[in-house]
């Protein structure tokens, strides 16, 4: 399992529209076990992601699937930087 945890900044007043933007564009992502995205309650423009795909290759194929090239285009005007990010390797209970 591969794993990542990350936290984005939206542009001021722009958290929601960006969080919507991250759950429509991830439907459908092959290998991908898990994809939450979360209001960070410390900082009105944050957003963590935690991701667990089947492995790092999922990953980085599904950045070249249409619908989330598509989110990427629409989301970027409203992302104001990326903070922490964290590679982890996820334990799945049998």
């Amino acid at each position: 399992m591969y794993g990542l945890i990350g936290r984005m900044l939206s542009v001021d007043g722009q958290r929601d529209a960006l969080l919507d933007l991250l759950l429509e564009g991830t439907g459908e992502m092959p290998g991908c076990v898990s994809y939450i995205v979360a209001r960070d309650p410390k900082d009105p423009n944050g957003i963590w992601i935690t991701e667990v795909w089947e492995t790092q290759a999922h990953h980085m194929a599904s950045l070249k699937l249409p619908a989330v090239q598509t989110t990427i285009a629409k989301a970027r005007p409203i992302i104001a930087g990326f903070a922490e990010r964290f590679e982890t390797e996820p334990v799945l209970r049998s």
